[in-house]
């Protein structure tokens, strides 16, 4: 803001028109009915995920106790499986609108090793099938996954990390599919044996998996082929 102290309708319309003249800005293009709904199934999955851990909890901590009350009990396990109902027909329902529009494409993402139907659905779901992003990196970057460093002068060196300004639910679920894929996923596999015999930590590795398997996602959506790990017409990502 220039440090303006004037703050206006019309100052405003003025920093919004520079910002417009000094910067490529693109036409926005409204979402369908049907990523509409997707986001907002995948919205309200959250939560009611986050219900069913503290219910799980709850009723955990009252079998220890030693002495449960049968009544608490018995309303606690009521309110799980109206939750579990719910949870299953709100994922078929996504399920169902992911298959209409992107089977194909949902296909060509299981086909990654590592790469579940959970994470493929919400990359789907988050990315509206890959239209949203125009390069691996802005990917990454949406994940939260890229490094950030910290570095003033010679006396400020901080430790470099990822930034995890993005989306934490899609950045979750591919730290667990990490785990399968330097074990299945060939390409994976040699980049985490690689990091980890230079002596840096597992979790370092692990996430580095995480930016490989996106940049693998990537590239299948784009080109239109299933997962080949002989493949050597793409770029290596």
């Amino acid at each position: 803001m220039k440090l303006s102290k004037v703050k206006t309708d019309k100052s405003d319309a003025k920093m919004i028109c520079r910002y417009a003249e000094q910067v490529e800005l693109r036409l926005w293009e409204g979402q369908s009915k049907n990523q509409i709904e997707s986001l907002q199934i995948s919205r309200l999955l959250d939560l009611y995920f986050k219900q069913r851990t503290a219910l799980k909890n709850k009723i955990h901590g009252e079998k220890v106790l030693g002495n449960p009350s049968a009544i608490v009990l018995k309303s606690l396990k009521q309110s799980k499986r109206a939750l579990d109902k719910q949870i299953k027909e709100l994922e078929d329902r996504l399920t169902e609108i992911v298959r209409s529009e992107h089977q194909d494409l949902l296909t060509r993402l299981e086909s990654i090793p590592g790469m579940g139907r959970k994470t493929s659905m919400m990359l789907i779901v988050l990315t509206d099938g890959f239209k949203r992003f125009e390069t691996a990196q802005q990917l990454c970057s949406y994940s939260g996954l890229t490094p950030t460093i910290r570095q003033s002068g010679s006396s400020v060196r901080g430790r470099s990390r990822i930034s995890k300004v993005g989306n934490k639910k899609l950045r979750n679920l591919l730290f667990m599919c990490s785990f399968t894929a330097c074990k299945h996923n060939k390409a994976c596999k040699l980049m985490y044996d690689r990091i980890v015999a230079k002596g840096k930590s597992k979790k370092l590795a692990l996430i580095a998996i995480c930016n490989k398997l996106l940049k693998q996602a990537f590239a299948i959506a784009k080109s239109g082929l299933m997962y080949d790990e002989t493949y050597k017409g793409m770029k290596p990502v």
